[in-house]
């Protein structure tokens, strides 16, 4: 084997403004056709969290507020998205259905502009692998969840199946210019972080996403 051969592939990382513009582009089709691949896994996972009175849930990655009507209106929701675009759409809704346990602005996944162990549950559906720095997205989260709170994660993870994740992989090259990667792998995430795999699944042997739950550590 030749030394350009082994030589890792590079893949040509999307700025992030042409990123965002990509997603102004695509929020109609977005509307349309994502809720039809996501919506009822999210809800039904937001369901499954049974939610406290009075908790405080962060939602990094909100978009256009798919998941919103899954939240019990006895909890407290701070949501989060960097695209003003489509925050826009979400904050429609909350107008229209009057939620007023909702609160939602522009952040950062990286840069979490918030106090230390903040929040009972922190939820990102569908965003670790869109991120610029997935690993500091997640300690992040982890920094602004209360010690013993809920981490919640559903997205694609490369898989172990060699066959399956080079198939998949040949698409990756397409995907990171819609800004979202194929080859991020969930273990990646949690080596070596103050947190506990809860569980670990899909909601069909099919599916290309995994439903990721974790417990910030209370020491």
């Amino acid at each position: 084997m030749t030394a350009a051969a082994r030589r890792p592939r590079r893949h040509k990382k999307v700025p992030r403004s042409e990123a965002s513009l990509l997603y102004r582009q695509f929020v109609p089709a977005y509307e349309l056709i994502w809720p039809l691949l996501i919506k009822k896994r999210v809800r039904d996972t937001i369901k499954e969290l049974r939610i406290a009175p009075d908790a405080a849930v962060l939602e990094v990655g909100v978009g256009t507020g798919i998941s919103l009507p899954a939240y019990p209106v006895h909890c407290h929701v701070t949501a989060i998205d960097l695209n003003e675009t489509m925050l826009r759409e979400a904050r429609r809704k909350v107008a229209e259905r009057g939620w007023q346990n909702v609160d939602l602005r522009i952040g950062n996944a990286e840069q979490l502009e918030f106090a230390d162990a903040q929040f009972d549950y922190v939820v990102a559906f569908h965003l670790i692998s869109v991120v610029s720095d997935p690993v500091q997205a997640m300690k992040e989260m982890i920094r602004v969840c209360k010690p013993g709170g809920v981490i919640v994660l559903i997205n694609h993870f490369r898989s172990s199946n060699r066959l399956v994740s080079r198939v998949i992989d040949r698409a990756d090259g397409l995907t990171r210019h819609f800004g979202w990667r194929t080859d991020l792998q969930w273990e990646t995430l949690v080596a070596g972080m103050p947190i506990t795999v809860e569980r670990r699944y899909k909601t069909s042997p099919m599916s290309l996403f995994t439903i990721l739950c974790l417990r910030r550590n209370a020491f």
